[in-house]
């Protein structure tokens, strides 16, 4: 019987999760030119996590302390899954929201409003790289205010939930650190505000890199943290509460242990005859099994110039996981920058005399040059034994820009090789796209992991993944509501611990059969319960967004699989002006509001937002919802995956980070 391949970036948060990233996210200036430098006053994020879903709110201004007229350009990382659909600019002391157009107009309607001197604002995708941010004019002496908001999902791991407020820049692309330089210092006043609401019992909240955060239990179900640094006049050093926004603000939450598996249900529906939006949410019980089989393991690691500073914690990465090897498993290592090189001449045994000798030529290997990634892999791939296991650990930026670059080429050597990948998404300024696409072609996991994640616990997350069986080719029937237009079509894989989230739409309130079937090993298993679509809810309109970036993403997805379509870059196009989304393909822009007339651009989004923005304070005002909607009939038996530990004050003491590491030692040395 073939067995099947796997891939695993694992190695990956244990080499390069530590290393310190060389720019953060700020406002940027041109590089040596004679324009001053604008100042970033304040700066405040204001989080809410509930319903299954985060929305982050985020006020800047900019201050221009010159005596010349100047442009404001501000970049930070795109967060994961996050549908931009709020952009908010102060004219004349009044807020206008900004309205989603096609990019190419976008950017020329920003040009000529700013040519004939009026008040605008821009805000463009970078690919998967930032989302930047043109404000047009800051006055001399004078400042300018601007909000921004976004949404995505709040999934739950084997009973952990992780929020990552991004602010590291990533350091990988030479060309803008070539031209642009960073202020990533506020001046005045900085804050970070989450409120954490749960259909299900928290345990604990931490922030894990922000020791003097304050977080406060306010019930069973609510937590809040905070982080501030105003400026007081009177202190004796008042530079010392400037805040530097280079560090991404991670946090952490753990459900209580013991909940069940359970179904949870977030519609949207404005009236009787309109159709309805869902967010339907499965966290399946333990049912998946512990397995235990000797592998070849590959290391395949980026030796890139972009691996600078980063290199020794890579090496000692390696070094740990070879010293947790069983002695019946062999590997071999293949190194790439421009070209790959396999290091070990293929495959060795798990000895300590082969394991010291490949360290001590890794250590002193030079490294530099551009990324070559798709030549890594395919040396990795190279002559692994189709009838053992193997794993891959793929360690890298996954920033390629050498070599075979098209994101159809990765997807198609991992389809045509049978073989899954697992990997760590590394830092924020990684091809997260192409990574993530790899990982679902193979039917695989991704992980992402920042320099602010907790490594023990990330670490522990996968390897319950790769120790335990998998739920296999998932389907999810949903009969009744007249459902349409579900996403994603294709399930794949489940995981031990991982959520699964559709979202869709329903034309008819009432009961519907849900149905999730699956293979675990050679057993199929049928999970089945009922749920109630309402004819009318307005508690959370935000989910029409959520529902309109799944599709989009999605789209994307064929369009990098199959090739470039008009037709579907189009819809793409039409669903994102059509919900107020910043693509690739769109952007957001401000103007007054009689150029908004005069180009003939209605007000959708400003309607939208006025809409979400009310849905936010209901709800601040009412008490925590409970979504679970499988209480009658439970579609799981079994209590769901849970990584363990009794309550806390706010922090994961180091009594639950050492039970996390010796789970791991135990599940890799097979004790």
């Amino acid at each position: 019987m073939k067995l099947t391949k796997v891939i695993s970036a694992l190695g990956a948060g244990v080499a390069l999760v530590a290393s310190t990233l060389a720019n953060a996210a700020g406002l940027m200036t041109p590089a040596n030119s004679n324009l001053p430098e604008l100042t970033l006053q304040e700066h405040h994020v204001a989080v809410t996590i509930d319903d299954g879903y985060a929305t982050t709110e985020i006020e800047q201004t900019f201050f221009n302390p010159n005596s010349a007229e100047l442009e404001a350009i501000y970049s930070f990382p795109v967060p994961e899954s996050a549908a931009v659909g709020e952009f908010t600019y102060w004219i004349d002391g009044q807020p206008v929201v900004g309205e989603v157009v096609e990019k190419t107009r976008a950017r020329k309607i920003y040009q000529a409003e700013k040519a004939a001197g009026h008040n605008t604002a821009l805000v463009e995708k970078n690919a998967f790289k930032t989302f930047d941010i043109n404000v047009y004019p800051v006055s001399p002496n004078a400042a300018v205010k601007v909000r921004l908001v976004y949404i995505q999902p709040a999934q739950v791991d084997t009973g952990v939930g992780r929020y990552v407020y991004p602010l590291e820049d990533g350091g990988v692309d030479e060309q803008a650190q070539s031209f642009w330089q960073r202020n990533e210092s506020v001046t005045e006043a900085f804050s970070f505000t989450m409120t954490f609401r749960s259909s299900y019992p928290i345990a604990a909240l931490r922030l894990p890199k922000h020791p003097n955060a304050t977080i406060n239990q306010l019930s069973e179900n609510e937590w809040r943290a905070s982080l501030s640094n105003h400026k007081n006049s009177e202190a004796a050093n008042p530079a010392a509460s400037v805040m530097e926004l280079n560090q991404d603000i991670v946090a952490y939450w753990r459900h209580q242990t013991g909940l069940p598996g359970s179904v949870d249900l977030i519609t949207h529906k404005p009236t009787a005859n309109e159709p309805g939006t869902f967010m339907l949410t499965l966290t399946p019980g333990d049912d998946l099994g512990a397995v235990s089989d000797g592998k070849e393991w590959v290391f395949v690691l980026d030796i890139s110039g972009s691996m600078q500073g980063k290199y020794a914690t890579l090496v000692e990465g390696v070094r740990q996981g070879l010293g947790k090897l069983r002695q019946q498993d062999r590997f071999k290592v293949v190194l790439f920058n421009e070209h790959a090189v396999a290091l070990t001449q293929g495959f060795v045994a798990v000895t300590q005399e082969n394991t010291e000798s490949t360290l001590q030529r890794l250590e002193t290997y030079p490294i530099g040059g551009s990324t070559n990634l798709y030549a890594g892999l395919q040396q990795g791939l190279a002559n692994i034994d189709a009838d053992r296991p193997a794993g891959i650990i793929l360690v890298t930026d996954g920033v390629a820009n050498v070599g075979n670059t098209e994101k159809k080429s990765f997807l198609e050597l991992l389809a045509k090789n049978d073989v899954r990948l697992f990997t760590f998404i590394m830092g924020n300024s990684a091809n997260r796209p192409l990574l993530k696409e790899m990982t679902e072609v193979s039917n695989g996991f991704a992980l992402s992991v920042s320099n602010s994640d907790d490594i023990v616990g990330h670490i522990a997350l996968a390897t319950q993944k790769l120790t335990h069986q998998a739920f296999r080719d998932v389907q999810l029937c949903i009969e009744g509501g007249r459902v349409r237009n579900v996403t994603p079509e294709h399930i794949g894989s489940l995981y031990r611990g991982e959520q699964l989230t559709v979202f869709g739409h329903y034309w008819q309130a009432g009961p519907a059969t849900l149905t999730l079937t699956a293979k675990v090993g050679s057993e199929e298993k049928i999970y089945r319960t009922e749920v109630i679509f309402p004819e009318q809810n307005q508690r959370n309109p935000e989910i029409e967004r959520l529902w309109a970036f799944a599709t989009i993403e999605h789209l994307q997805a064929q369009m990098d699989y199959f090739g470039a379509d008009d037709d579907q870059q189009q819809a793409i196009t039409d669903i994102a002006v059509e919900y107020g989304l910043v693509t690739d393909y769109t952007s957001m822009i401000v103007v007054q509001e009689q150029v908004f007339q005069a180009q003939n651009i209605n007000r959708n989004n400003q309607q939208r937002v006025a809409q979400e923005q009310q849905a936010r304070a209901n709800r601040a005002q009412q008490p925590v919802q409970d979504n679970r909607i499988d209480k009658q009939q439970p579609m799981f038996q079994s209590p769901r995956p849970s990584l363990g530990g009794g309550g806390g004050s706010g922090a994961l003491g180091p009594v639950f980070l050492m039970a996390l590491m010796l789970l791991l030692l135990r599940t890799r040395r097979g004790s």
